[in-house]
């Protein structure tokens, strides 16, 4: 699923890194736990999370993720935006709930299914 997709399921508004909104992703997870986030995601391309502080953007780096949205309406600084573009994450906001934005991906089809 492209990430211009998500952000349409999601009535997500870009915040950063709009230039890559056609990089495909194939799962995602949501947490406000970034050590859950180290501890137990693989493969994840999409992290969703009301957590904002800069070890988001760290944490989402390390785990080679393609995008963030911040759900319940949270708002990222502008030096989180400046991070997540120096490590070419694109950034959302989402007004959607953790639990329905993440019902709705996996709806959507994207849930980390991968074909034999």
């Amino acid at each position: 699923m492209k990430i211009s997709k998500v952000a349409e399921i999601l009535n997500a508004e870009i915040r950063c890194c709009e230039d890559r909104k056609d990089d495909e992703v194939c799962s995602a997870c949501g947490s406000d736990m970034m050590s859950d986030v180290l501890a137990f995601v693989k493969d994840q391309a999409v992290l969703l999370t009301g957590l904002v502080n800069p070890q988001v953007i760290r944490t989402a780096e390390m785990m080679d993720m393609r995008c963030i949205v911040f759900v319940r309406s949270k708002q990222p600084t502008q030096e989180m935006l400046d991070l997540a573009t120096q490590c070419g994450i694109v950034v959302m906001t989402s007004k959607r709930r953790m639990y329905e934005a993440c019902g709705m991906l996996y709806v959507a089809g994207l849930n980390n299914l991968r074909e034999a």
